[in-house]
């Protein structure tokens, strides 16, 4: 159970025992047509973020640098945000050279399950 996709693209408000999800979330380069674009993308180019686990498509490769721009915002991404937060409201971030028109737009794509004991050895509070 420690990696259940589900088909819904919203969590579920009540979940039973040690389970909690997050979305998966899909990466996508969007090039401003006409623009140099310096970080190496092509318009189209992505990786997926399913759980833990980072997928890219066979033979395409990702600029270290715009993966780190992206990176410290995926954990939150992945979680369930109020209405109103910017988290769930902003999807682009810039490429980290200021040189180089292109965005990396964060979509949630779908939602997983998963077990808290599947994924830690800490255990719950007051479950022992």
């Amino acid at each position: 159970m420690a990696d259940q996709q589900t088909k819904d693209t919203e969590p579920q408000t009540k979940i039973p025992d040690d389970l909690f999800q997050l979305y998966d979330l899909r990466v996508t380069v969007i090039c401003p047509p006409g623009e140099r674009i310096m970080c190496g993308a092509k318009p189209g180019d992505h990786f997926t973020l399913q759980g833990e686990m980072l997928h890219l498509p066979p033979t395409q490769g990702f600029s270290i640098y715009s993966l780190a721009a992206v990176l410290p915002l995926l954990a939150a991404k992945q979680r369930v945000t109020h209405a109103n937060d910017w988290m769930s409201t902003d999807a682009e971030v810039a490429c980290p050279d200021p040189n180089c028109g292109s965005r990396l737009r964060i979509e949630r794509t779908g939602v997983r399950t998963f077990s808290h004991a599947e994924v830690t050895v800490v255990p719950l509070v007051g479950s022992g």
